[in-house]
């Protein structure tokens, strides 16, 4: 028998593909959020969390089908924000706070923006 040639691109799955699972609070729990393949890669998932798309991430996975192996990659993920936000002037959400300081391997050295009393006070 013959066997047909495949549809899909041998290097399409031969690569790093990172998903988000994300906590939607207690009433709706935590789910693996539907993304576009091409919004899978490690930079647009960093830029994603940044912006605010992904509000509450729970945990970020790692795997390359085309090499067979899987991987947690959130403290991986947690020490790349925390330094990106140390390195911008970002507003960083609380819950992005939290976040990094419960998965990164290091500390989150970012001087946050205190309320300025007025001067007429």
């Amino acid at each position: 028998m013959r066997s047909s040639p495949s549809i899909v691109p041998a290097d399409r799955l031969d690569r790093d593909i990172y998903l988000v699972l994300e906590d939607f609070g207690a009433r709706a729990g935590c789910a693996w959020r539907e993304t576009d393949e091409a919004d899978t890669d490690l930079e647009t998932v960093l830029q994603h969390i940044l912006s605010g798309q992904y509000a509450y991430p729970a945990r970020i996975v790692c795997f390359n089908p085309g090499e067979g192996w899987s991987r947690d990659a959130t403290s991986e993920v947690a020490d790349a924000l925390a330094r990106r936000a140390a390195d911008s002037d970002a507003d960083v959400s609380s819950a992005l706070q939290a976040f990094i300081a419960a998965h990164a391997t290091r500390g989150f050295d970012v001087q946050l923006a205190l309320p300025l009393r007025s001067a007429g006070k």
